[in-house]
């Protein structure tokens, strides 16, 4: 058993980002990263399946702090996974993590003033002490994915493979395969699928928006060949991020303009026999979710192979040898890949015990996007939905650390957010975003009511203006021995 001042959960991108926050920010305090697999990089060394890639600009999306060398601006997992692994070494962080250390149950004592943390490491179980918990594992459920309900699936005769799940000895070639799914997962296997299965069908009950961006752009190589590394990270960030927000942000305020350009941006790019109007034309507004990307249009390029096509309706049945639609139409299959999403949840879906009583995060607000209310000195790290991932995270991690602050400059040994106003039927999830696998976890998120604290993740921009000039201590119980401070 160790005691430490920090305990990180997870080593992807924010838990590494998390610990190079803490070591360049807080030197003097301890901290340990607890690493369920045997690996660093989080989703970028988890999914398996054919293609898997970013959606976001690895120059923004990557870690604030290294700058992102390679000329592919959306690049595949395995570069993702060594630019982690990379950023780790370089900084000493890789020392301080353990890996297959499955974290399984939190528990604060007040009287402590500390947290035990319950794992499972290579067949034994341990604790852990900590005085700080930063919860760095992701949104979603690495075991267990989206339950998705497809009468007859039980009927089909081929394989059935989930992207989070993919077999590795899964051979495609020459196989017709049906990609249930309409989101980045489909968009990102079917043109790289479609180059060796004798056909591809992407069967999917609503559309999304797909945006066609440049894998590498001209500008940002221009910049790397003319600059220091440093320099030109710096110049490309600054290009990258107002690029991003310009865009997000005018297709929130303009979302009809929005529409009808990437409506007729989509039309262009599609071959004549698929209408964009029935298979790329959804009811919701742009960023209501996040568009899919295809880097250099190859999810279109595909869809003008022959083998390749896309079907916008609902599943009547499976029957042993494919799918039959509402329409009545028959999809023929020998694999079926179910890329239905994510179980959505928060803390590794780990029911926090205060002082003996399971808290439910449901039915508790957000601080800021950060700490949740009745959970002493604990951070659940949440990246953007519509700004790229990493920048939220990192926000969410300075906050704590300026909690941290102010904890250590009053003489507190615990901080919790307190919200009284009974207000809950009111209240909105913490991520604002109308995809099924987040509608369907709902009730498994903390809540907020758009009134400072009680928010979730904004932009970048608005959470470091908070950042700079917010305040620490509204919504704030700190407990300092023998007194507390609200």
């Amino acid at each position: 058993m160790g005691a430490y001042d920090f305990i990180i959960v997870g080593a992807g991108l924010s838990g590494i980002d998390a610990a190079y926050r803490l070591k360049t920010q807080l030197p003097d305090c301890s901290y340990t990263i607890l690493e369920a697999r045997d690996e660093i990089g989080g989703t970028w060394s988890f999914f398996k399946f054919p293609g898997v890639r970013s959606d976001s600009e690895l120059t923004l999306f990557g870690l604030p702090w290294r700058p992102w060398i390679h000329d592919t601006d959306m690049a595949e997992a395995r570069l993702i996974q060594e630019y982690i692994e990379d950023a780790a070494r370089a900084e000493d962080i890789d020392e301080k993590i353990r890996f297959g250390h499955q974290v399984t149950g939190i528990s604060w004592s007040s009287g402590e003033q500390r947290w035990t943390v319950a794992v499972t490491a290579h067949g034994s179980v341990q604790e852990y002490k900590a005085r700080f918990l930063i919860a760095c594992s992701g949104y979603y459920d690495y075991n267990k994915p989206l339950k998705a309900e497809i009468p007859g699936i039980e009927n089909f005769q081929g394989v059935v493979a989930h992207p989070q799940f993919w077999p590795g000895d899964l051979d495609y070639a020459d196989k017709k395969v049906v990609i249930i799914g309409s989101g980045a997962t489909a968009i990102t296997m079917l043109p790289v699928v479609a180059k060796t299965a004798s056909h591809v069908t992407m069967l999917q009950r609503s559309p999304s928006y797909v945006l066609n961006l440049p894998l590498s752009s001209s500008v940002g190589e221009w910049v790397r060949r003319h600059f220091s590394e440093r320099v030109a990270h710096t110049i490309n960030w600054w290009r990258c991020f107002l690029q991003e927000h310009l865009f997000v942000y005018f297709c929130i305020f303009f979302p009809s303009v929005a529409r009808k350009l990437i409506m007729q941006e989509m039309k262009e790019q599609l071959p004549e026999n698929i209408d964009v109007n029935v298979h790329f034309n959804p009811k919701y507004n742009l960023f209501d979710q996040r568009p899919c990307i295809c880097p250099d249009g190859d999810f279109f390029r595909a869809l003008h192979q022959d083998n390749c096509d896309i079907v916008t309706d609902h599943i009547e049945t499976v029957v042993a040898d494919g799918i039959i639609t509402k329409s009545g139409a028959k999809l023929e299959a020998d694999i079926i890949v179910t890329a239905t999403g994510l179980h959505v949840h928060i803390f590794g879906g780990i029911t926090p015990i205060v002082d003996g009583q399971p808290v439910d995060v449901g039915t508790r607000y957000s601080w800021r996007g950060a700490m949740i209310t009745g959970v002493p000195n604990a951070g659940a790290v949440i990246g953007y939905t519509k700004n790229s991932w990493t920048l939220g995270a990192d926000a969410s991690v300075k906050l704590l650390i300026k909690v941290w602050k102010h904890m250590t400059k009053i003489g507190a040994t615990s901080v919790m957010p307190i919200h009284t106003r009974a207000d809950l039927p009111s209240s909105k999830p913490v991520v604002g975003h109308s995809s099924t696998y987040f509608v369907t976890a709902q009730g498994r998120l903390p809540r907020i009511t758009g009134e400072s604290p009680w928010y979730g993740r904004k932009n970048t921009i608005y959470d470091h203006l908070k950042l700079w000039f917010g305040s620490v201590t509204k919504g704030m119980q700190y407990t300092i021995p023998s007194k507390k401070m609200d």
